[in-house]
């Protein structure tokens, strides 16, 4: 019997009061046409509403259900990519609740098993620890969706499971029984897990596809989410608007990983250089080969860049939390795809990997740094909510070493970088090295206590946590120490009896040639 039905009629089967799963990092993976239709619904028909909003990453697809009374609760790992959605939450025009992205992935497993929930330390003294702020992103989310238990002696975050109602999910193409392939995606994603977990809740699973196939063309090894498990499916419309296969990208079948992007495809090292370059370039000092590299949103990117023209692409293997292995990460504005990776696995067992220690080093960026070596990427600036962090959380608590990459100050920094050396040429405005954070994302004293590696990357300097404290290891050539870093930071850091100039060759446009 044929699954395929009108948009119409799909977004009928939800109702007022359930909750709603989808599955997107950024525009990957968004099943807009749907959404858009459910959106419209609600504002002509004022249903379904009270909806609880589902999200395992960060997604821009988020804003169609952003009005007051349609989602009265959120719970996601990163609202901040989500404008609208992030200001319902800032005015308490709805619930917010954060989790670490990997948490999330992971629970939509234990849903789908009918387990209760998921024990694990991920969280541990960031504001999503039930003892800090329990993941709560403004004052009128009070329920408690995780508790700490101790066993054998020691103390766990139990997160707890979420029953799903329906969850929005897109494919490329699907045959007429509801067999799904997403060759022609980005990522894998979660769609699988978040399947399976509607299901366990007696809930809709409804996709979106490219195209329907007569049943039995689809390769069984190629279906991802089997007819079994779905409910309904709807061949999209205006594809670049509602099926794009990234933020602005249509369809790449380079992103896709259905072909292999030639070399001349490779960053190429800029003419001109700028803050962000030098600390990208400063950063790649940190790689050596055979480890195994997480790169954030942003700065990540660079270093990538940065790896792939000094010739280390072929020597690590760099990874997205959201299930890539190798290649070379795609920078924003369709971030998330990656250029010739050599093998795709799904989202939460990458964050399996990934909480089992198997990242060697992580390379992320920074909101603020405090003196203890703690640092914030969710709440700042003029928002009084949390805005979430994806998987940092996740990401900084487990890699063997975290390289925190920033610009010394933010905000209007301007620099010249010529002959070697950096001249501030006007300063920035806002203190990124603070006496306290204003929310923890990573605990710096359970990073001493583990032993991990911490290491802080500016375009002007170098420092490490040591056990005494945040110590400048390194500073730029052409800055003054007291001028441009110490009477800018709120606290004063150890100052290593072995001060270090940074590289010059990272001041001189081109190849650095710092592996040759």
């Amino acid at each position: 019997m044929s699954k395929v039905m009108s948009v119409q009629d799909a977004v009928a089967m939800v109702k007022d009061g359930d909750t709603v799963a989808t599955c997107m990092a950024g525009n990957i993976g968004n099943a807009r046409f749907l959404i858009k239709h459910l959106e419209d619904r609600f504002l002509e028909t004022g249903s379904p509403k009270g909806l609880t909003k589902v999200s395992g990453c960060g997604h821009i697809g988020d804003a169609h259900f952003a009005h007051p009374g349609y989602v009265t609760k959120f719970i996601g790992a990163h609202p901040g990519p989500c404008r609208p959605m992030l200001a319902m939450i800032n005015n308490c025009e709805t619930e917010g609740y954060g989790m670490p992205q990997g948490v999330m992935q992971q629970l939509f497993r234990a849903t789908a098993a009918n387990q209760p929930g998921i024990f694990t330390k991920i969280g541990q003294r960031t504001y999503a620890d039930p003892r800090v702020e329990g993941g709560r992103y403004n004052a009128i989310s009070k329920d408690a969706l995780s508790e700490i238990v101790t066993i054998d002696g020691e103390d766990w975050i139990f997160y707890k499971a979420i029953p799903i109602d329906v969850a929005f999910l897109r494919g490329g193409i699907a045959d007429e029984f509801g067999n799904i392939s997403i060759d022609s995606e980005a990522i894998k994603m979660e769609i699988l897990e978040i399947a399976l977990a509607v299901k366990a809740s007696n809930g809709k699973v409804i996709f979106q596809v490219k195209n329907v196939v007569a049943g039995g063309t689809i390769k069984p090894k190629d279906v991802c989410v089997p007819a079994e498990l779905v409910d309904a499916v709807v061949v999209a419309q205006e594809f670049e608007t509602y099926h794009l296969q990234t933020n602005v990208t249509l369809y790449n079948p380079f992103f896709s990983g259905e072909l292999k992007a030639p070399k001349s495809a490779a960053p190429k090292p800029p003419e001109v250089l700028d803050p962000r370059e030098v600390l990208c370039r400063r950063a790649v000092y940190e790689l050596s080969d055979g480890k195994i590299i997480n790169v954030g949103l942003g700065v990540g990117v660079g270093v990538c860049n940065v790896a792939a023209y000094e010739g280390m692409t072929d020597r690590v293997t760099f990874t997205l939390e959201m299930g890539a292995f190798g290649g070379t990460p795609v920078p924003m504005p369709d971030f998330g795809a990656v250029l010739n990776p050599v093998s795709y696995i799904a989202h939460p067992s990458m964050f399996d990997f990934y909480h089992a220690g198997g990242l060697d080093i992580a390379f992320v960026g920074v909101a603020e740094i405090d003196k203890e070596g703690s640092v914030n990427v969710s709440r700042y600036g003029e928002l009084t909510c949390g805005r979430g962090q994806g998987g940092f959380i996740d990401i900084t608590q487990c890699a063997k070493k975290v390289v925190f990459c920033t610009y010394f100050r933010a905000g209007g920094l301007k620099a010249t970088i010529a002959d070697g050396k950096l001249t501030i040429d006007e300063e920035g405005r806002e203190t990124k090295f603070v006496n306290m954070v204003n929310q923890y994302t990573f605990s710096g004293p359970l990073a001493q206590e583990k032993g991990q590696e911490i290491v802080f990357i500016t375009e002007r300097a170098v420092f490490k946590l040591e056990p005494e404290g945040i110590t400048l290891t390194e500073i730029a050539p052409g800055i003054d120490l007291e001028k441009d870093i110490l009477s800018k930071m709120e606290f004063k850091p150890i100052v290593s009896k072995d001060l270090k100039t940074m590289d010059e060759r990272i001041f001189i446009p081109g190849r650095m040639g710092c592996f040759d």
